[in-house]
C-alpha cells in the first residue's frame, strides 16, 4: 500500500505529470558516483518516493504513440520529471550529440530503456525542446513565453539549429509568434539575437506603438545594430510617409457662382491646419479611425457640394495610402 504521506509533485508547466511505477532499476549509490555529463547540481538530483513512484512526462512516457521505436534513453529534468525518448531522434537533430549527453556509461543492468541522464533544464523548458525535436506542438501544455525563450536559448547548448526548427512551418514558430501581441519587444529581441528574420518581420508590426526613446541599453545590445536600425527605419519611414500623404490638399474644382477660388482656398487652409495637427504628433501606429476623426468633420461646415465631395474623396485616398504603407521591417 502506498504511503499516505507521499504526494505527487505538481508542475507549473507542463500539467502535472503522471505518476507511474518505475519500469527500470533506479540508480543506486554506486551508479550515482559516476554521473553523466550535464548532471544537475546535487541539490536538484531526482528523488524517488518511498513507494517507488516517479513523475513521468505526460507526452514522453513508455508506450506513448509519440515514439516511432522503443525509447532507449531517459532524460530527467532539474525538477525530477522523467522523459522517455529515442536517442536516434536526438542524435539526428543535434550537431553535438545533444550537448554531449551521449558520452555516457553503458546501459544499467536489467534496464531495457537505456541510460539515464540528468539535464539542467526545468521540465517546462525540456518539454518544449523535445516537442520541437519531434516536430510536435506543445500548445496543449500552454508554455509561458519565458519557457519558450529559455528553450530557444538552450538550442546552441544541445546543438539544435534555430533556422531549422523556428521557421513559419514549424510548431515552435507558431507558438512564439502567438506571444507577439503581449511580448513584442522581448520576442523581437529573441528573433534578432538568433537572426530569425521570418519571426522578426511579423513581430515588428506589434512594435509600432513602442516608444523608441524608452529602449534600454541592455535591450538595445541584445537586439543588435542590424535589427535595431531596421526598427528605427520602420518608425521613421512610416512617420515620414504619413506627413507626405497629408501634405496634398483636396483637388480643387472649377469655380462656380456659389464657390469661387477664394472659397476653395479656405477649404484647403482648413485641411492644411488639420493635417499639421496630425503631422505634429505623427505616430507610426496612427489608426485610420484617428485620421477619420481628425479630417472627416472638415466637410460638415462646407456649403459647396463639390468641395464636400472633394474632401471626402481626398480623405478616402489618404486612408487608402496610409493602409498600404509598409508596417513591418
Amino acid at each position: 500500500m502506498q504511503n499516505a504521506n507521499v504526494t505527487a509533485q505538481q508542475l507549473p508547466t507542463p500539467p502535472p505529470s503522471t505518476l507511474l511505477p518505475s519500469p527500470l532499476p533506479l540508480p543506486n549509490k554506486s551508479q550515482a558516483q559516476d554521473p553523466p555529463l550535464n548532471t544537475a547540481p546535487r541539490g536538484n538530483e531526482p528523488t524517488v518516493e518511498d513507494s517507488g513512484m516517479v513523475s513521468v512526462s505526460t507526452t514522453f512516457f513508455p508506450g506513448s504513440q509519440t515514439h516511432l521505436t522503443h525509447p532507449d534513453l531517459i532524460i530527467i529534468s532539474s525538477d525530477s520529471i522523467f522523459f522517455y525518448v529515442e536517442s536516434i531522434m536526438l542524435l539526428s537533430a543535434s550537431s553535438n550529440a545533444f550537448g554531449a549527453l551521449f558520452a555516457l556509461p553503458a546501459k544499467h543492468p536489467g534496464s531495457d530503456a537505456g541510460p539515464i541522464v540528468v539535464a539542467q533544464e526545468h521540465s517546462a523548458i525540456l518539454d518544449v525542446i523535445l516537442h520541437t525535436i519531434y516536430n510536435m506542438s506543445c500548445s496543449h501544455h500552454n508554455p509561458s513565453f519565458d519557457s519558450l525563450s529559455a528553450a530557444v536559448m538552450a538550442f546552441p547548448k544541445y546543438g539544435l539549429s534555430t533556422t531549422r526548427y523556428i521557421v513559419p512551418s514549424t510548431p515552435l514558430y507558431t507558438l512564439l509568434l502567438s506571444h507577439a501581441p503581449l511580448r513584442p519587444l522581448q520576442l523581437y529581441a529573441l528573433a534578432a539575437q538568433y537572426d530569425l528574420h521570418d519571426l522578426a518581420v511579423p513581430t515588428s508590426s506589434h512594435l509600432l506603438s513602442f516608444s523608441l526613446p524608452s529602449l534600454t541599453d541592455d535591450m538595445a545590445d541584445r537586439i543588435g545594430s542590424r535589427y535595431l536600425r531596421r526598427l528605427f527605419f520602420l518608425h521613421l519611414g512610416r512617420t515620414d510617409a504619413l506627413k507626405r500623404i497629408l501634405l496634398q490638399p483636396p483637388h480643387p474644382h472649377a469655380p462656380s457662382p456659389t464657390c469661387s477660388f477664394e472659397d476653395q482656398n479656405r477649404v484647403s487652409r482648413a485641411w492644411a491646419l488639420a493635417s499639421a495637427y496630425l503631422a505634429w504628433d505623427a505616430r507610426p501606429d496612427l489608426s485610420t479611425a484617428a485620421l477619420q476623426a481628425a479630417l472627416g468633420p472638415l466637410g460638415e461646415k462646407v456649403r459647396c457640394s463639390l468641395c464636400r465631395e472633394g474632401l471626402q474623396e481626398r480623405l478616402k485616398n489618404v486612408i487608402t495610402e496610409w493602409i498600404i504603407v509598409k508596417r513591418t521591417i
